[in-house]
């Protein structure tokens, strides 16, 4: 019988009572990340931290496990093997454990459905000793005379060397529909919404990645069970695939993060705004998918659907709706719109509305006492070191993902958190201990010195 959950008990055991020692690390939240990291460090016995984590258990996108969903990254870029394939918390350790390794090797398919992902980073999380769940972080504060940030929850406080924020991106909700009333759903609850959505006469998306697409090819799948209009708004000047060829990829790679972190930051926040498409952008067998689909029920006659690229949401409005009784019935959204290219006003009425518009980093609360000791750059975003810290110290905070503007795209990429994890852990140890890439592309990205023959 495992003894996983006595180890668990008795560290938080310690938590509450008679530790003095401070950690060496602190990891606040635990998304994929920080919990690769947590992977990573369990065995290196220099090292000592604690992962708290304000949910109950780790949950990652629950309301997007649409059925047959899969990841946009192989099942190599999982919690740990890009930094140790020896690791026993390998994805494909997981699924020898849970007895589906040859089915996946029949299967031939190298990328994780998304529920099967979030099984197995469950999996992981269970097994380790340095994961506290329902710990809101409620401050964090630095000690002059110890040297030691103190991280205060309700009823617990912990002290470490070091921080490694894994705090993740809250759902963006554009400032149009910002206190808009009614039952609008974002796409991180999806799921949870979807059976009243599907009672309205008419529903909206807007947005325009792959939760959007993935959403609008399962309301468009069901669109004659239900009645419904669909319309599918979108900014982007058209439904842009994800890129995803062999030389586009090495930019994520150790080489592109040097050279893109050497940039001037404006040039990095130019370049930022230009990339989005490279790790944004929709999976093109689900455009095919969904075009097919809408070839195959336009066979029967017009499909009561709309699909408008370069169209902006520029207001919105909620109308809440009676019943014949006098109760409160469905309410009418009215979106204004503006097709860019055209630059055309117009709107749309929608009893539905499903805001596929993604996530935003916020800087957390509990941060606000130690504001002083981090670095912010032009932009008042985080000054984020190619070591991944954020302090002035330049080794104390460490930051996970929210680095688009200085990492570039691998700062979201999963096959990055290994590398980014391994080269944190160097900072922890002042040491290597994995090995840390620093080439493995075959182009060049900078331009070389001088004259080359």
């Amino acid at each position: 019988m495992s003894t996983l959950p006595d180890r668990r008990e008795r560290a938080e055991h310690t938590d509450r009572t008679d530790r003095t020692e401070p950690y060496d690390f602190v990891g606040i939240g635990l998304g994929p990340f920080n919990l690769g990291l947590a992977c990573l460090t369990e065995p290196i016995d220099e090292l000592d931290g604690v992962f708290l984590e304000s949910k109950p258990d780790f949950e990652w996108h629950s309301g997007m496990f649409l059925e047959g969903a899969h990841l946009q990254t192989p099942f190599l870029s999982d919690l740990v093997t890009l930094a140790d394939p020896t690791s026993p918390y390998s994805f494909l350790n997981y699924l020898k454990e849970s007895g589906r390794l040859y089915s996946f090797y029949i299967r031939e398919n190298f990328y994780p459905l998304r529920t099967e992902y979030n099984d197995y980073c469950r999996w992981a999380a269970a097994k380790l000793s340095s994961i506290r769940f329902n710990r809101t972080v409620a401050s964090v504060s630095y000690e002059d005379d110890t040297e030691l940030y103190v991280v205060r929850t309700e009823d617990e406080t912990y002290r470490a060397r070091h921080l490694v924020l894994g705090t993740g991106t809250p759902p963006y909700v554009p400032e149009s529909c910002q206190g808009l009333g009614g039952d609008f759903l974002h796409n991180s609850r999806y799921l949870q919404g979807k059976a009243e959505l599907q009672k309205k006469d008419s529903i909206t998306l807007v947005g325009s990645g792959q939760s959007a697409a993935e959403i609008y090819y399962d309301l468009l799948s069901e669109i004659d069970d239900h009645g419904y209009r669909l319309n599918w708004i979108t900014r982007s000047p058209r439904f842009f695939p994800l890129e995803y060829t062999k030389l586009t990829l090495e930019m994520t790679s150790p080489e592109y993060v040097d050279y893109f972190h050497a940039l001037p930051e404006a040039t990095r926040y130019r370049l930022e705004s230009g990339q989005k498409g490279l790790f944004k952008g929709i999976d093109s067998d689900l455009i095919n998918q969904i075009f097919d689909l809408l070839y195959l029920k336009n066979l029967k006659g017009p499909v009561q659907t709309r699909l408008m690229a370069n169209t902006a949401l520029t207001s919105a409005t909620y109308e809440e709706g009676a019943s014949d009784d006098g109760a409160s019935g469905q309410g009418t959204y009215t979106l204004g719109l503006r097709q860019e290219e055209q630059e055309q006003d117009f709107s749309l009425t929608s009893q539905g509305l499903v805001l596929a518009t993604g996530y935003t980093y916020v800087t957390p609360a509990f941060l606000e006492p130690v504001e002083g000791r981090i670095r912010r750059d032009g932009h008042g975003r985080f000054d984020v070191a190619r070591n991944y810290s954020i302090d002035t110290t330049g080794r104390g905070i460490f930051l996970q993902n929210a680095a688009v503007h200085t990492h570039s795209i691998t700062s979201p990429d999963l096959g990055m958190g290994p590398y980014r994890n391994a080269y944190i852990i160097g900072e922890l140890l002042g040491r290597a201990y994995y090995q840390v890439e620093k080439a493995i592309a075959f182009q060049e990205f900078a331009a070389p010195e001088g004259t080359v023959a």
